[in-house]
């Protein structure tokens, strides 16, 4: 099933949003028939890919999912660890000048065929490998979290519903690779999310400034095109399925 073009309103809804996020990710994922030939005509090499392993933090009913925030811990290979706190959709207008004028917090759109979402993201990059452990049991899930993390979540997160209260759900393993196409010239992304049900989902991004978004989003849809990748496929969300599947 193909996605349907934006609107005139979405159109002028998202430039709107572009005077006031710090970034734009343009994305699009690949229909899982397709995704072989995908990955040969973009010249991508699964074993150049960083492996990751992501876990998701949630109520067994989604209670945070409704709530419109997301809670993330994450392995990453030769890397480290990282946790987020995210909150999507979210009018960067009405947000409290203490979170954005932390240097953890950012406001990006993520654009896709025929959508877009606007999203607030905390991050804190871990000083040990603990995610590992307080996915196992054996540290405090609080403790992945900054103080400014634990403050955003309480201000969005469903009353009475604790750090230490979510369920883990996960771990996804992705694996993640950069290029940056001579044709295209700019950074390419691809990542590809392997579910413990054998399905897959293989992303395509490239982010950039908000002022070039319309362009690069032209730039990259020719680009793709060209390749024999149809940029209009039916659209699949990474943490969507992945919460449906841990809480089936």
């Amino acid at each position: 099933m193909a996605t349907k073009a934006l609107t005139d309103d979405q159109t002028v809804e998202l430039l709107d949003l572009t005077r006031h996020v710090d970034s734009v990710e343009l994305k699009m994922t690949v229909a899982e028939s397709e995704q072989r030939s995908a990955l040969l005509a973009l010249g991508i090499d699964p074993l150049e890919a960083q492996i990751r392993q992501v876990f998701f933090l949630d109520t067994p009913d989604l209670a945070l999912n409704g709530a419109g925030v997301v809670v993330r811990a994450r392995r990453v290979q030769n890397k480290g660890d990282d946790s987020v706190v995210k909150l999507r959709p979210v009018d960067p207008e009405a947000l409290p000048r203490e979170f954005r004028a932390s240097p953890a917090f950012g406001i990006e759109v993520d654009a896709m065929p025929g959508g877009f979402v606007c999203s607030g993201t905390m991050k804190r990059v871990l000083p040990r490998a603990d995610v590992k452990d307080a996915m196992t049991g054996d540290r405090r899930v609080r403790k992945l979290f900054s103080k400014e993390q634990r403050a955003f979540y309480n201000a969005y997160a469903p009353e009475g519903v604790g750090l230490d209260d979510l369920t883990v759900l996960g771990p996804v393993f992705v694996l993640k690779l950069k290029q940056v196409p001579r044709e295209l010239g700019r950074r390419l992304v691809a990542e590809l999310w392997l579910y413990p049900d054998d399905s897959r989902i293989l992303e395509l991004s490239s982010k950039c400034a908000p002022a070039e978004a319309f362009q690069v989003a032209a730039e990259l849809r020719g680009y793709l095109t060209a390749r024999g990748i149809d940029t209009n496929a039916e659209q699949e969300t990474k943490t969507k399925r992945a919460l449906e599947f841990f809480t089936r």
